[in-house]
This record gives structure tokens, sequence and C-alpha cells, in this order.
């Protein structure tokens, strides 16, 4: 039985926690023991806001080992397996690589870090201790957007032509200090939220000759607020993709795909997945019906408990991703001059 530690229970790490409850009820081969958090308030249950429903506004941390000290937990917890990183993105790097060289497996939630050079000092960190990383790059878990990788992979429909990727919905004010609304400490909509499709697009097609991308800041020190990318490939496939936090009111969230085959296409849009063949009736394709941060958790723990590499999230790939979104960043900056992607130093 792997025992774990969550380290941070923000809107994401109050979903982290519901798939540890739902993973012990059904004896995964987990245990959660311990629970940290600076915000005391927290720790006795209040809930902070999300722009994603899981579930319970309110819950009980009575059985779990509690702290405010990440150090102090790291020293007390002596059988600890692995931690749960799901804090602040700028605090990615530091906690990843305290508990890597405490000895402990680590799965960090994204982005895996603000800078390159962080992630690399975390894989190197991951490698000198020979344990495991992980980044929970959800999409890569999300059940339609791995029938679009199948479909890419297999050629289902042929090759694909062009692809567009969206998420956008309200402005998140409701983080720990506003942490998420400073450039500085998030990255801005771009390294917080549209990290996720630079991520599925280098997944799916890797990394791209250059960026192109066009952006705005809306909110004072926020960072790009509303972000939109082309993405040049050699084989000149259309790719682009776009991110706007700024839909307030009742917009709530959403996220959606559109691929284009040589064959027909697949369409990702208020939760239903399409896919479109070319002369035939259209169908939805067969696919779990469980979240990406459940079956990113369960991954993980079987990647420990049977001592096998981490191989559709490697950090490496993760890493590649944060360069994508750096070069992006430049690009924006420059008024949507293309940038090229840095080496792996």
């Amino acid at each position: 039985m792997l025992k774990a530690a969550l380290i941070g229970l923000g809107g994401m790490g109050r979903g982290h926690f519901q798939q540890y409850r739902r993973l012990m009820s059904e004896e995964a081969g987990v245990e959660l023991v311990a629970l940290c958090d600076i915000d005391v308030e927290k720790l006795k249950g209040k809930s902070s806001g999300m722009n994603i429903d899981f579930g319970e506004s309110k819950n009980d941390y009575g059985m779990y080992r509690l702290y405010t000290d990440i150090d102090d937990m790291l020293e007390r917890e002596k059988e600890l397996d692995y931690v749960d990183i799901v804090l602040p993105t700028y605090l990615h790097a530091e906690a990843t690589i305290k508990a890597l060289n405490k000895g402990l497996h680590v799965l960090c939630e994204k982005p895996m870090a603000r800078s390159s050079v962080e992630c690399e000092q975390m894989i190197a960190a991951a490698k000198k201790n020979n344990k495991k990383l992980m980044i929970a790059q959800c999409l890569r878990f999300w059940p339609e957007y791995e029938v679009l990788k199948e479909y890419v992979e297999k050629g289902t429909l042929g090759r694909v032509l062009a692809g567009n990727f969206y998420r956008g919905g309200v402005t998140p004010k409701w983080s720990y200090q506003n942490w998420l609304l400073q450039k500085d400490k998030s990255g801005g909509v771009l390294l917080d939220q549209h990290v996720h499709d630079v991520d599925m697009i280098n997944w799916l097609f890797g990394k791209p000759q250059y960026v192109s991308t066009l952006g705005i800041v809306a909110i004072k020190g926020s960072g790009f607020d509303i972000i939109s990318t082309q993405y040049k490939y050699p084989d000149n496939k259309v790719i682009s993709a776009q991110d706007d936090w700024m839909l307030n009111g009742e917009y709530g969230f959403k996220m959606t795909f559109r691929v284009t085959f040589e064959k027909g296409s697949l369409v990702f849009d208020d939760g239903q997945l399409l896919a479109h063949v070319d002369g035939g009736k259209s169908f939805r394709p067969d696919y779990s019906q469980d979240m990406g941060y459940y079956r990113e958790i369960k991954y993980f723990i079987n990647c420990i408990a049977n001592d096998l590499p981490i191989e559709i999230c490697p950090p490496e790939s993760t890493a590649d991703s944060i360069r994508i979104a750096v070069a992006e960043m430049r690009s924006a900056e420059a008024d949507g001059q293309p940038q090229k992607i840095e080496s792996f130093i």
C-alpha cells in the first residue's frame, strides 16, 4: 500500500483530494495520510473557488495528519512513498526538488514550472535520486483527447490537415492572495490555462518549428489574459490555439477542439466528441467516462507500485511544453514575431 501526502488544498488540490477518496474506496493501492497547506482555514475544510465543479464545497480532513509547513511534513512523515504537489506555479520547482531529495516520488500539478531552467532542475533531481516525476497534464488522460491521440497516431482518418484548440472562461479571482493574476507567479493565462493546449499540441504533433502568438493584457500585472497562437510544422498543417479568461458573467468554462483529417474530422464541443467521416454517418467513439484527474493519479500510482516508466507523461516531454509556451510568451511580447523553440540544455 503506497502512502501519499497532498500538498496544496486550493481549488485543484480539492479536486485531487476527491480523486483520492474514490481511489481509496476502490482499494486502488494508495492511502492518503497527510495534507499540507499554509492556509489554516483550508485545513479546516474551507473551499476556494474554481472554474470546474468537483462536487462538495466543504471537506472534512479530520482523519488526516495536517501540516502548514512542507519542511515539517517531509521531516515527520517517514513512511511516505510520494507527494502530490498542487501548489501555485511559482512553488512547483522548489517543492518538487525538496521532495525528490527526501527520496520521494513526485506528482506535480501543471504547469511544470515557470521556466525551462526550473524544469531541467526538477528532471535532474529526479534522476539523481532515482525517483519518478510526473507532471499532471491531465488532458493526456482525458478520454476525449485520448481518442484524438489514437486517431492521429493510427491514421484512422488519414493524416492531419488542421487543428484548432480552445479554452476559455471567467477570470480566476479566487486564488490564495490572488497569485493567479500575478504574472511573476502564474505566468498569466498563457502559462496557467493555455498550457493545457500547448501540451496537447506537443503530445500530438511534437515541437513545432516556430510559434507566432498575439496577446492582450486586460488586467494590470496579470500577464497576457487573451492569447492566440499559430504553430508551424514542416508538413504545413494548420494548427492554432486560443485562450481567454476574460469571459465573465455566466459564461462559465469551456474547452473544445476541432481536428481535420484527410478523410473526416474529430470535434469535441459542449462535452461531446463526434467523429465525422467523409461520405458516412457521424458517430460518437467509445471512451471512458472517468475524468482525467482520476485517471492520471491512478496511472502514477500504478507506475510506482510496479516500477514502470512514466511513458504517457514523461517530465522531459512536459518540459518541452514549457519551452513552447515560453516561445509563445516571447512572440506575444514581440507583437507576434515568430519564435523558435529553445533546445534542451
